[in-house]
């Protein structure tokens, strides 16, 4: 294990009671709710419409507390569904959040440093939806591989987000000030080094309410390591 990446992510949580972190934090946290109650209201909405009121069984009668039982079945189902949503909410919140991480980050850490240009919100937009997609896209192939190899799920989660995550937050935090062709060269000489933050970011995900501070966390960490590299 590289200690520099656990440095990383070491100064990322030693600022988390920063206020322009808990203003993202908080942020943050009220959209991934809003998205989770979403996916939960839709989730018992599809069982409601599914599932007959009443049917009846042979030597039991009629059943009638069948919508009952699958609304509460329906909580662990969100509960599992959360560590999945949070992945590509996680990679979409990035681009919108990063500039105001990355900006507390290097006012305490990296002082002196030019301004660098704003993102626009339009900008951030379009990075996140495109982020959002390809995470959601590859996480929704992988379910088969999670199906077909379920002892090794938690690794090929935490290999494959790792590597979206990683990859996601990195080009952000080096776009600010390094330009498309920049961040790219700069992600290609290192992609070692931001897998491995990625992993670390991801395994935080798999933990409900943990997995809400996952976005502000990795930002600070990938602005960390984008100015760790820049200066090597």
């Amino acid at each position: 294990m590289d200690q520099r990446v656990i440095r990383d992510v070491t100064l990322a949580v030693g600022q988390l009671p920063d206020r322009r972190f808990q203003r993202v934090l908080w942020r943050g946290v009220a959209l991934a709710l809003l998205l989770l109650a979403a996916a939960s209201a839709g989730l018992l909405w599809f069982l409601a419409w599914a599932l007959p009121d009443t049917f009846t069984l042979p030597f039991v009668g009629e059943v009638t507390w069948l919508d009952n039982l699958a609304g509460w079945a329906a909580v662990p189902v969100v509960l599992v569904l959360s560590v999945f949503l949070m992945v590509p909410v996680a990679s979409a919140m990035t681009s919108i959040f990063l500039d105001e991480v990355a900006e507390a980050v290097e006012d305490r850490h990296y002082p002196g440093l030019p301004r660098v240009r704003p993102q626009g919100w339009g900008e951030a937009l379009r990075e996140s939806v495109g982020a959002f997609a390809v995470v959601l896209v590859a996480n929704a192939l992988a379910l088969v591989a999670y199906l077909l190899l379920a002892p090794l799920a938690p690794v090929i989660f935490v290999v494959l987000n790792g590597f979206l995550l990683g990859r996601e937050y990195f080009r952000v935090a080096a776009l600010r000030r390094e330009g498309r062709a920049g961040a790219d060269a700069l992600l290609r000489a290192h992609r070692g080094k931001v897998w491995l933050l990625g992993g670390l970011m991801a395994i935080p995900l798999f933990v409900p309410i943990l997995n809400l501070i996952v976005p502000t966390l990795g930002a600070a960490a990938f602005t960390h390591l984008y100015h760790r590299v820049r200066r090597r």
